[in-house]
């Protein structure tokens, strides 16, 4: 799992939206450190936070947790987390889980 970070310098234009890109898998291996990295993205980020999930190859229950705790923790900040560009796999698990319904999607 890798995380491409906008800010890495803790700078976030408020006028635009704050990306965070994914890669690889998001699995109980690496979702600890993902939590980490984008709690910390929080910190600065915009009041939208997008989470780019198009570079993204799988993702587990751990990995669906991590989005949904974000969220939560955003929410109290007035950040919105959304996604973009779930590969096919990730598009079915977001709606089977229901998720679709909870993280707004964003072209």
């Amino acid at each position: 799992m890798t995380v491409i970070d906008p800010a890495p310098l803790g700078v976030a234009d408020p006028s635009r939206p704050t990306i965070v890109h994914l890669s690889g898998e998001i699995d109980i291996f690496s979702s600890a450190a993902l939590r980490r990295q984008l709690m910390s993205t929080l910190d600065y980020s915009t009041n939208l936070l997008i989470v780019d999930l198009s570079e993204v190859s799988f993702c587990d229950a751990s990995g669906l947790a991590v989005l949904v705790g974000i969220q939560h923790r955003a929410r109290p900040m007035g950040i919105t987390v959304a996604l973009t560009a779930p590969r096919p796999f990730m598009s079915r698990l977001l709606h089977m889980t229901g998720l679709d319904r909870g993280l707004p999607m964003v072209v």
